[in-house]
């Protein structure tokens, strides 16, 4: 896990380019969550490199040409080992050769890189869980989701 502080200028680019994104159909926040979305597509880039492109089906482009969806959650607190790292079973149909998981304070002063695996250990590895079911800890996704835990992550 990378912990990426977010500074001034990473809010203010971020704020400028989610204002270009529509309300994507089946947003989950209805838009509200898309600057965390970006902000954590920018932390990606600043950790691990490459080149954001904002498709439907992938936000990043490496320098080899595999393409990195990046699946971001806004959070309150520090990401712990054991908590679960999510992609809606919606968005399973996704072209990407990879998922990588960010998470960003509510604030948005500081961020982390939780990891990442390739969209074939990602299915590989993960539990189904249903909108409104509860895990062993307690957690219960709002929307049919697949999950690993942060532990799981490369």
């Amino acid at each position: 896990m990378i912990t990426i502080p977010i500074d001034t200028h990473m809010v203010e680019q971020a704020t400028r380019l989610a204002a270009e994104i529509p309300v994507l159909r089946n947003s989950i926040r209805s838009g509200e969550g898309t600057i965390y979305g970006v902000l954590g597509e920018l932390m990606y880039v600043q950790a691990c490199g490459g080149e954001r492109q904002n498709t439907y089906d992938y936000d990043v482009v490496m320098d080899d040409n595999h393409t990195v969806d990046v699946k971001t959650k806004c959070v309150t607190t520090e990401p712990r080992p054991h908590y679960d790292c999510s992609v809606a079973a919606i968005a399973s149909q996704q072209d990407c050769d990879r998922y990588a998981f960010i998470r960003v304070l509510k604030d948005m002063t500081q961020g982390w890189y939780l990891g990442s695996l390739t969209t074939e250990e990602f299915y590989d590895k993960a539990r189904y869980m249903e909108a409104g079911k509860c895990d062993d800890s307690g957690w219960s996704p709002i929307i049919d989701c697949y999950s690993v835990m942060i532990s799981e992550l490369t």
